[in-house]
């Protein structure tokens, strides 16, 4: 986690705490296991101010399959890319780094959102588009500094990392019949 919180303050030393090995990539995927009760609790919160057609368990279900897609989704993705790119020797030590980031990251989204949630609409809504920058900002800081590539390389890749997962999210909403509840 202090190599994450050190991407985060643009530390260049940051990417050595985390390993480049095969071993030390798979497992960082573990994170999923401490991220997940965090993740419980924003769907939580989220599902509250929504309606579904579908029934509490296949929403369990779909939810939670999302879930490991959207974990392994971007490392697959990136496998590509980086063997195109010559940066397969860079790839476990930066999926470990995104890995470990979204610990932190997803303790920072709880504690933003429950403030979001207590707040007016207008200040609520520029906490969470506030959150969405520094996720986005963190992807981009943690991809320049352990790829050492530029921000418009940086920022491609945040394309191939989001935009599947807004469609993932857009499938799984239309699935499970998910709108928003008047009043929400």
């Amino acid at each position: 986690m202090q190599g994450a919180l050190g991407l985060l303050k643009r530390d260049p030393a940051a990417p050595s705490y985390f390993d480049n090995t095969r071993e030390a990539c798979v497992r960082s995927f573990q994170v999923m296991i401490l991220v997940a009760p965090l993740h419980a609790a924003l769907m939580l919160i989220r599902y509250a101010g929504v309606t579904a057609m579908a029934d509490e368990l296949e929403i369990v279900l779909v939810e939670a399959l999302r879930y490991v897609v959207e974990w392994t989704l971007f490392p697959v993705l990136f496998y590509e890319i980086a063997r195109r790119r010559n940066w397969l020797g860079l790839y476990p030590r930066y999926i470990a780094a995104l890995n470990w980031v979204n610990l932190p990251a997803m303790i920072v989204a709880v504690i933003g959102v429950v403030v979001a949630i207590v707040l007016p609409p207008l200040p609520g809504e520029l906490i969470r588009v506030g959150l969405q920058a520094l996720f986005f900002y963190w992807f981009l800081v943690t991809t320049r500094i352990v790829l050492g590539v530029t921000w418009p390389i940086a920022g491609l890749l945040l394309i191939v990392n989001w935009v599947p997962s807004l469609f993932l999210s857009l499938i799984v909403d239309r699935y499970l019949g998910v709108a928003v509840a008047i009043g929400a």
